[in-house]
């Protein structure tokens, strides 16, 4: 799809800083997921603390976006393509706060973690967390560069991520199975990877709205199949 060129420069200008503010947001939840992470694998209960703290900042600009997007609704009563944009732009500030919220959650357990002896080596759930940084970070540049072929990619991915989940319930199981001990940090482990799961439904749901944005075609409850 061509980008449209609007008459008005400072309507043009307000749509860019739309953009920006995403793309800005992206990279501080796609940051918190990272650093909540890192404090679980490295056993820094600063990193969560600090993870935990610094989401005020994603709420502020969750709200600041969606105001910006509600105030161009108001007064520009754009159309078509513009409609979209807008509407998706205020969908995908939604999933992103969602997202940050997340990273909390983990940056919680990972301090409640922290306090008791490692049950396994963190090996599966760093690679969600690598995953799910590049739904974000995809889907976002799908929704900029209204990339149809990067969106279905995002699409796909979250059904890797849901096996990994799968995987990581099945193993800590057998632990609980084993050792009741083990059940409560076991139990914290599971919320963390079920927080990534999660995570990656959320990215996939900003696909799924730039595929909207771009077709006009609601793909939310249609299946991903997956490619041979």
């Amino acid at each position: 799809m061509e980008e449209k060129r609007h008459t008005s420069s400072h309507y043009e200008k307000e749509l860019q800083e739309i953009k920006n503010g995403l793309i800005y947001l992206g990279v501080l939840t796609e940051k918190a997921i990272q650093q909540a992470m890192k404090s679980l694998s490295e056993r820094n209960s600063d990193i969560a603390r600090k993870v935990i703290k610094d989401d005020n900042e994603i709420d502020k600009l969750d709200t600041n976006l969606e105001e910006r997007c509600i105030k161009i609704l108001a007064l520009r009563q754009p159309t078509a393509i513009d409609l979209r944009f807008i509407t998706t732009a205020i969908k995908i500030t939604g999933h992103l706060e969602r997202i940050g919220d997340m990273a909390v959650n983990i940056a919680e357990k990972a301090l409640q973690l922290n306090e008791e002896p490692q049950l396994k080596p963190y090996i599966d759930l760093p690679r969600m967390t690598d995953l799910v940084g590049s739904m974000i970070k995809d889907s976002l540049d799908s929704f900029i560069r209204n990339d149809l072929g990067m969106a279905d990619k995002v699409r796909q991915t979250e059904q890797v991520v849901d096996d990994l989940n799968e995987q990581i319930f099945r193993e800590l199981l057998t632990f609980m199975m084993e050792d009741s001990k083990s059940i409560h940090r076991a139990l914290l482990i599971m919320q963390v990877s079920k927080n990534q799961e999660r995570i990656a439904d959320h990215a996939k749901g900003i696909a799924d709205m730039v595929m909207y944005m771009v077709t006009g075609e609601c793909v939310r409850h249609q299946t991903c199949p997956l490619k041979e």
